[in-house]
């Protein structure tokens, strides 16, 4: 989803957040700003919407119907403004007053106007007579997807089973305005119900928090009771199955993979729930359920309420899975419940959630455990800054951007990583961990199903804390919270990970072992028995190695030669790191693996690190050679960011669905598909030698 080759040269410090409905009771209420959405959603109160849709997959298509409950909240209202997109074809959009003695809907006229090369705007011309404040407006829209950058549909052979055909949609961040007009802001939150109805076999599952089934009729119910955003509402349909996992959550995935997934998770799910309601209080969303995606979905997971998504991929892994389904898991509290009111503060989301994310495995696996995996990650976060430097405006934890910026270009690690720093310290000024806990569980209950910005978050700290306040943290030197959210660079603090030490530190032994002047004696190698580490020790021995590459040829003849037997029986987070390494140093001997990897592994994650060494090696020859002869297991969104890597072809509108072809289509403009992980940025960073997989993996961690 990251696109970090993209420094907007339209980002502008110059704007502030502005509070909103979260703000506390007697604060002053500005309306709220959201460049990334063309619509007047602070002109109404949204109350609920529905969804009314029929799915083709013969012609990918969903056609239906959208009911919105609008009340408008002040005088002269005489146009409604929606998010839209050039792939939704509107047949009509008519209006009813419940109540007030009308009996047919009026026809309303309506303009698309060009908004910004994610989206458009639909401006819908109200009835002046009907439409007065606090008054209920029925509006609906009939209209009809193709191919926007919300919805993937699979044919069968892209599918896991390679049985049935499969689609799924993807939100985040501004992409579900191709699913449905919409406010598509994280500022406006409503409940929704939905009526969906599929050809026999299909199985569809949505964000909701009750559902239905009729078979005769082949229609899906779902309601969600609890107000969410727009880009939390998803669907899913195919051939899948489940089965239950825990009292309040089950495991979906077509039937081929079902064993698997519930093998790996087990009662695990249950257990990270009760240990995330010890420290957060109750889960709000009655289910907890995860469906596992193929390997076209182009994330790792993403947190919609009620109903994961993950990529299958990730099974491969036993530690990697469980970070990534207790990060969605800690969404349900952080980023769900309580949401960044703008896509500018980010971090509100990830930083909170990836903080809430290490105290779960805190206290399910120990510190030492949960220490190894952030020093993982600020590693990455370190590697990211040397790409970016540490004046770009990117490593902000607020970055203000101006209209036409694709918020997807601001998911990056500093998100994440940045921001669970300075919660971190938030927590350290505290002086009690679990006294932080109390404060952030308090902090949901204050503002559950609110969207809040970072004002919010700090003035109800230091309430919370008067004596903080008191002695002025806010303004220590060095450490001002100003300079948190709006300074460029590393963060200011980080945690102590001492804890780790004991995992961590054999680790960096090898590491000096092998970068030391001579290759080191097999003897003194004995002593480091890698086939008793765990995934996270064995990435970042390899990781920091990479960041050493190139290596002299007969380093990598002795790493070939102690270990790579070892990784090819090791899951595809090790592999693709060690295949890096062959690629980056140019090591012939083992280039047969990183063939065979690339044609097992047709996921996003891990094909376009390799082909993105490949090509800023020598080894292109050696990619294209690969390319066209797995393409067509590829997803087309996939294989066209492929081409436009291999053969630099200039962008150019193209349906996301189109069919594989083995001669070179143009590939596609931003509108015309999902925000992408940063392809570009990962080529000028694999040739500089500092990024590895993670860091364009920890990207989309939720997206």
């Amino acid at each position: 989803m990251a696109e970090l080759h993209q420094t907007p040269t339209s980002l502008c410090c110059c704007r502030k957040s502005l509070p909103i409905s979260g703000a506390r009771p007697g604060s002053p209420r500005c309306p709220l700003v959201d460049v990334a959405s063309a619509s007047n959603f602070s002109c109404f109160q949204l109350r609920h919407f529905h969804l009314d849709l029929r799915l083709n997959f013969a012609v990918k298509e969903m056609s239906g119907w959208l009911v919105l409950d609008l009340i408008p909240v002040q005088a002269g209202i005489h146009t409604l403004v929606l998010d839209s997109h050039p792939s939704l074809l509107i047949h009509s959009i008519d209006c009813k007053v419940p109540g007030a003695g009308q009996e047919e809907p009026v026809s309303l006229t309506y303009r698309i106007d060009p908004f910004t090369d994610y989206g458009s705007s639909l401006n819908i011309s109200l009835p002046t007579a009907a439409v007065k404040p606090g008054r209920l407006i029925q509006i609906t829209i009939r209209y009809i997807t193709t191919d926007g950058p919300a919805i993937w549909w699979l044919d069968s052979e892209l599918t896991c089973g390679q049985s049935r055909p499969l689609v799924f949609t993807q939100g985040h961040s501004v992409c579900n305005r191709s699913f449905f007009p919409c406010f598509d802001t994280p500022a406006v939150k409503s409940t929704y119900t939905a009526t969906v109805r599929v050809p026999d076999g299909v199985t569809v599952l949505m964000s909701a928090s009750r559902s239905s089934y009729s078979k005769q009729d082949r229609v899906f119910q779902f309601s969600m009771e609890f107000p969410v955003p727009s880009y939390l509402v998803a669907l899913v349909a195919g051939e899948l199955q489940h089965v239950d996992v825990g009292p309040r959550s089950r495991v979906w995935a077509e039937p081929c993979l079902l064993s698997c997934a519930v093998k790996k998770l087990g009662g695990s799910v249950e257990r990270w729930l009760g240990v995330a309601e010890e420290l957060f209080g109750p889960y709000l969303w009655g289910r907890c359920d995860i469906v596992f995606l193929p390997p076209s979905f182009p994330i790792v997971a993403m947190e919609n309420p009620c109903l994961t998504f993950i990529i299958a991929s990730i099974l491969e892994s036993s530690e990697f899975l469980l970070i990534d389904v207790i990060h969605e898991i800690a969404h349900g509290w952080f980023g769900n419940a309580v949401t960044n009111a703008t896509w500018e503060e980010m971090w509100l989301s990830e930083g909170l959630a990836t903080y809430a994310q290490r105290r779960i495995t805190t206290e399910a696996y120990g510190e030492a455990f949960t220490c190894l995996e952030t020093v993982v990650r600020l590693d990455a976060l370190h590697r990211q800054l040397r790409l970016l430097g540490d004046n770009n405006p990117m490593s902000k934890l607020q970055v203000k951007f101006e209209p036409g910026v694709n918020p997807s270009t601001l998911m990056n690690l500093f998100t994440y990583e940045k921001g669970f720093c300075f919660v971190s310290y938030l927590s350290q000024l505290c002086g009690d961990v679990r006294r932080f806990d109390c404060f952030l569980r308090d902090y949901i209950s204050q503002f559950k199903f609110k969207s809040v910005v970072a004002q919010d978050l700090i003035d109800y700290f230091l309430g919370y804390f008067p004596e903080l306040q008191s002695a002025a943290v806010a303004q220590k030197e060095g450490l001002e919270f100003e300079r948190w959210l709006s300074g460029c660079g590393p963060p200011l603090y980080e945690p102590d990970l001492s804890a780790g030490s004991t995992l961590i530190q054999p680790v960096q032994d090898l590491c000096d072992l092998w970068r030391s002047i001579e290759s080191p004696d097999l003897q003194t190698l004995t002593t480091f028995d890698l086939s008793a580490w765990s995934t996270f020790q064995i990435v970042l021995f390899l990781d920091r190695m990479l960041d050493h590459s190139p290596l002299p040829h007969d380093v990598m003849v002795s790493l070939s030669g102690c270990y790579s037997t070892l990784f090819d029986g090791l899951n595809a987070e090790v592999q693709i790191r060690w295949l890096q390494m062959v690629v980056r140093n140019t090591f012939y001997p083992d280039l047969p693996r990183v063939r065979a990897f690339l044609h097992k592994h047709t996921s996003r994650m891990y094909t376009l690190p390799l082909y993105e060494d490949l090509v800023a090696g020598v080894m292109k020859c050696v990619a294209v050679e690969i390319f066209y002869q797995t393409q067509r297991r590829l997803h087309p969104n996939l294989r066209r960011t492929l081409q436009q890597i291999l053969f630099q072809t200039s962008s150019a509108p193209a349906n996301q669905n189109g069919q594989a072809l083995s001669t070179l289509p143009p590939s596609p403009s931003p509108s015309t598909q999902p925000p992408q992980p940063a392809a570009t940025a990962t080529a000028s960073a694999a040739a500089a030698g500092t990024t590895t997989a993670i860091a364009l993996r920890d990207v989309n961690v939720s997206a």
